[in-house]
């Protein structure tokens, strides 16, 4: 039977300014308890950066297009801007759905940035993890990508780097010829690369009358994805109000078929027949918003058949995050 650790009632010895500094899991615990890291201080910040943040992206501009972007887009492109502008040497910084070797961030020769967002991240805060690359990338070598790694806890968030007034205008694109300055005179590892990543991608368009709606075509049939910023209680019975009369498509032949749940948000999606395109769905989506808004500010309770529309959507929710 193995001994049990003894127990003692010495004080444990503190840092005088109270920080502990991080250290390795198994190195002694810089507070002085005589314990490793893992055991003591480091504890309270393994837990602070595994509890998952159920809404990372909340308070960034535009919402719903970082979800769509994380979830949904497979190559596509922002501009994004710092609070306090460009540090020297950086011309300017770019969010990209995906990166070359699924690089977390990667300093170009000129100097400038790519964050990769659809990586895996070490912690349950996208935002924190993201925020910690995009700080080392913009202290990298220029020519040199970053490498991923666990977030220090009282790490900065997306949403202090970023400027919450800056623009955020999402650029779809057809291939990952963004990856590379010039494409067409690429090395033939990195065209074979490209060639690769651009057979795999669907191809997606973002609805320019309503706002984070992204129709996308597959073998099958095509798809508008649309991610809300509505609560998600509320949408769904906003959703059942017009499904129970038949004024839930975006048209003949189109079909609300369910939704996703997506890092805190709802995405309802559609069937749509393999011909219609995403300039076919630009005005039943605009007028589709209109009635989602009126359905949106009822308050009656819903009525039966109201009740088993929802049951309906619910039961065909997926959650992705």
């Amino acid at each position: 039977m193995a001994k049990k650790r003894p127990q003692t009632k010495a004080k444990r010895p503190q840092q005088a300014n109270g920080d502990i500094p991080v250290v390795g899991a198994r190195e002694p615990c810089p507070c002085g308890s005589g314990r490793r890291y893992k055991a003591c201080h480091g504890r309270a910040a393994a837990h602070a950066v595994t509890e998952l943040v159920r809404r990372p992206f909340e308070g960034l501009p535009s919402e719903c297009d970082w979800v769509a972007l994380r979830e949904l887009v497979p190559a596509a492109t922002v501009e994004l801007t710092l609070t306090g502008g460009l540090p020297e040497g950086v011309p300017s910084v770019t969010l990209a759905t995906v990166l070359p070797m699924a690089w977390p961030a990667l300093r170009r020769d000129d100097g400038s940035v790519l964050l990769g967002l659809q990586n895996d991240t070490p912690s349950g805060d996208i935002s924190r993890d993201l925020a910690d690359t995009l700080r080392r990338a913009l202290e990298a070598a220029p020519g040199s990508p970053v490498e991923g790694r666990r977030a220090p806890a009282d790490g900065p968030r997306l949403q202090e780097l970023l400027d919450p007034e800056g623009p955020f205008e999402p650029v779809v694109h057809s291939g990952f010829e963004f990856w590379v300055p010039d494409a067409e005179n690429a090395t033939p590892e990195v065209a074979a690369s490209l060639e690769r990543a651009n057979a795999a991608a669907i191809p997606t368009v973002k609805l320019s009358g309503v706002d984070a709606a992204y129709w996308c075509e597959t073998p099958e049939k095509n798809h508008l994805r649309w991610v809300m910023p509505h609560p998600e209680e509320q949408l769904l019975d906003a959703l059942a109000r017009l499904h129970a009369v038949g004024r839930s498509s975006l048209g003949e032949g189109t079909r609300l078929v369910g939704s996703f749940r997506a890092h805190g948000l709802t995405v309802p999606v559609w069937d749509l027949p393999s011909g219609v395109t995403a300039e076919d769905v630009e005005k039943p989506a605009a007028e589709f918003a209109e009635r989602l808004a009126t359905a949106l500010a009822s308050g009656e309770p819903l009525t039966p058949e109201e009740r088993r529309a929802r049951g309906g959507l619910t039961n065909r929710q997926v959650t992705l995050s």
